[in-house]
């Protein structure tokens, strides 16, 4: 995650011109040196271990350096103050807006029907639209929203899971090499470079190293996947956590004779309630929602404006009313009232089509009513649910009856299911009510699932901008204003349901475990530990040529990145490769490559990266099948690197 040129807060690296000193000083391991390698084996202890969160390891480390006095506070603290820090909680959100409007599944899964139920189509797919979405958002989120769409094309195309989800995982690695802001590891290079005094490198600096990375990986999985991972997966059905929106809509049989009426000018229900037009007494209509067009300049903020349909809800020209009932009455509703009757080919709202509800605002859920409730044996219309609670009765689920019509006169009973609909803020309000009923499922976490799609256009609109600012050096922003200004543009232009919907998309964890491990680069720098591995490598391999050297750096950040996460391993070694290059009198540019490659793609472990974790349980995967496949991809692709580097970046 990152972008373009930057200048991060703080100097933990030596300056060219002082590379003189580490060849005339040989250095001896000092109190301050010994106490800081303590900290940090004891840090990498407890990583591997993985009994303890991984940022409170990092504020551990991090307090202990401040007690032994290694780093003054300000030091230490000066990680949270990082640019860096600041654009990776930017891109949190604006990935965040990505998933939540629904733009990333729409292009995933628009580009990935191509496949149809080639095997060989559907691989070569999925490697390369996860790898292009790796590009510019998080391999977990990548994941996350890919592992879903990949499950159901494996099962419709009667293909195993189990020989994409492993790929899958791998490709999202991969995409985050093409880009600065594809994986932290690369983020971290451009600091070092930066504060070393070097040029900073461009936002597509990393392109070609990705692609060589993503063609090697296609090339080694294509074989490995089909000889290793093609096991007979079986499906599982989860039924634990209740019904999803779509399944109520079905069991309700909410789309059955829905209809939208759009309201003509002049027509005579304009300036009217839905009491006054008395639609379920005289034509047996059932109003569900309204549809209401903003004002040019509400637009901008919000395309669309669901609500829920009060008897007290004034109708104007242009709403569009979604309507259940016979279609005869249907007609005869739209030519009283001078109604348009919407086919299906009609959008009263760009980007809202077709003759579904939508749950952006107005939710449904399921209640089940307690014997010990006031409301039982009492009618719908007497019962009050839309004066005391906000909210409509659209069925009831009687043992294996369903009663959908006529409602009012329904009375209740103990035990009755009953179908609300609301806005999301009143069903939460109904799960306080524990005594009178119990909340089925989770229906705010399946609210948090729906896609506000209507806004797609902008977020893609406001991603565009963002990357632009970021790779035309004519434009005079600098890349963390970049991302703070596409952040905010998420927010106010209603990309998320709410505020606390974009804080949420932050991984805070990630933060602060990044921001806490900053400052041990510079105690490794600060007390020596840094000039002193180098100069061991330098020592070793230096004799051997650069390329012995690269080889050294790089499988050294290979083997530590199969214990510790990819950040803290490109962290650690990147001020080590980079006085490495000065010692030996070469560019650092390649061995900083070295870092970042080595520490995205490490596919030996389950637990070396999240996205191996997070296909673990869904491709029935046990720890052997990674070391079968990603351990000889992980060592194809340090040869490839090695010999690739020094022509992509000379010494």
């Amino acid at each position: 995650m990152g972008f373009k040129e930057f200048v991060p807060n703080f100097s933990i690296f030596v300056n060219p011109h002082d590379a003189h000193c580490f060849r005339k000083k040989k250095r001896t391991m000092s109190i301050p040196m010994l106490i800081t390698i303590l900290i940090l084996a004891v840090s990498a202890a407890f990583f591997v271990s993985g009994k303890f969160r991984s940022d409170i390891v990092a504020l551990c480390s991090l307090t202990a350096l401040l007690i032994f006095q290694i780093l003054t506070p300000e030091e230490a603290l000066s990680g949270f103050s990082n640019q860096v820090v600041i654009m990776m909680i930017g891109l949190f959100v604006v990935g965040g807006a990505i998933f939540q409007t629904g733009l990333a599944k729409m292009i995933s899964s628009r580009i990935l029907k191509l496949a149809g139920k080639n095997e060989l189509v559907l691989f070569l797919l999925v490697m390369l639209v996860t790898g292009g979405i790796g590009a510019f958002v998080s391999n977990t989120g990548t994941v996350a929203l890919m592992l879903p769409i990949v499950v159901s094309l494996a099962y419709n195309a009667g293909m195993s899971p189990s020989r994409l989800l492993m790929p899958l995982a791998f490709a999202s690695s991969m995409g985050g090499m093409m880009t600065l802001i594809g994986t932290p590891p690369n983020l971290i290079i451009q600091d070092t470079l930066t504060n070393a005094g070097y040029e900073p490198l461009s936002f597509f600096s990393f392109l070609p190293v990705g692609l060589i990375c993503l063609g090697t990986g296609i090339i080694v999985l294509l074989p490995l996947s089909k000889i290793f991972l093609s096991k007979k997966a079986k499906r599982h059905d989860n039924a634990a956590s209740g019904k999803t929106l779509s399944q109520l809509v079905s069991e309700y049989s909410l789309s059955d004779n829905l209809f939208r009426l759009r309201i003509r000018e002049k027509s005579p229900a304009e300036g009217k309630t839905v009491v006054d037009l008395d639609l379920r007494r005289k034509y047996l209509v059932n109003v569900l929602e309204i549809r209401r067009k903003e004002t040019p300049q509400q637009r901008f903020l919000k395309t669309v404006n669901q609500e829920l349909a009060s008897p007290k809800t004034l109708m104007y020209a242009g709403d569009v009313l979604y309507v259940r009932g016979e279609a005869e009455s249907i007609n005869r509703l739209s030519r009283d009232f001078n109604m348009e009757i919407l086919d299906d080919h009609t959008s009263e709202i760009a980007s809202s089509r077709g003759k579904t509800l939508a749950f952006y605002d107005i939710g449904i859920a399921e209640i089940v009513l307690m014997p010990s409730s006031n409301m039982v044996n009492l009618s719908i219309k007497d019962a009050g649910f839309r004066e005391k609670f906000n909210v409509n009765i659209l069925g009831i689920r009687r043992k294996q009856e369903y009663i959908l019509h006529e409602l009012g006169e329904v009375k209740v009973h103990s035990g009755d299911v009953l179908l609300v609909q609301g806005t999301w803020q009143d069903i939460a309000r109904l799960s306080k009510e524990d005594s009178e009923w119990v909340v089925l499922g989770q229906p705010l976490a399946e609210a948090a699932k729906v896609t506000l799609d209507y806004k797609a256009p902008i977020a893609a609109a406001i991603m565009i901008m963002m990357v632009a600012m970021m790779v035309f050096d004519f434009i005079p922003v600098a890349p963390v204003t970049a991302v703070i200004i596409a952040g905010l543009l998420m927010v106010l232009t209603g990309c998320f349901r709410n505020v606390e919907a974009a804080y949420k998309t932050i991984n805070w964890e990630t933060i602060v475990l990044f921001a806490a491990m900053l400052p041990m680069s510079l105690a490794l720098e600060k007390t020596g530990v840094s000039g002193f591995i180098s100069e061991s490598l330098v020592k070793g391999l230096g004799d051997y040529g650069p390329v012995a050297l690269l080889a050294g750096i790089y499988f050294t950040a290979s083997l530590m990145t199969m214990f510790i996460s990819n950040t803290v391993t490109a962290v650690l070694m990147a001020p080590i490769a980079l006085q490495s290059a000065i010692q030996t009198g070469v560019s650092p540019v390649p061995f900083l490559f070295a870092v970042t490659v080595a520490a995205s793609m490490c596919f030996a472990s389950p637990f070396s990266t999240p996205p191996n974790a997070l296909v673990m349980p869904a491709g029935q995967y046990s720890f052997m099948d990674y070391v079968k496949v990603g351990l000889p991809l992980q060592v194809i692709m340090g040869i490839v690197m090695i010999i690739v580097l020094p022509m992509l970046f000379p010494f």
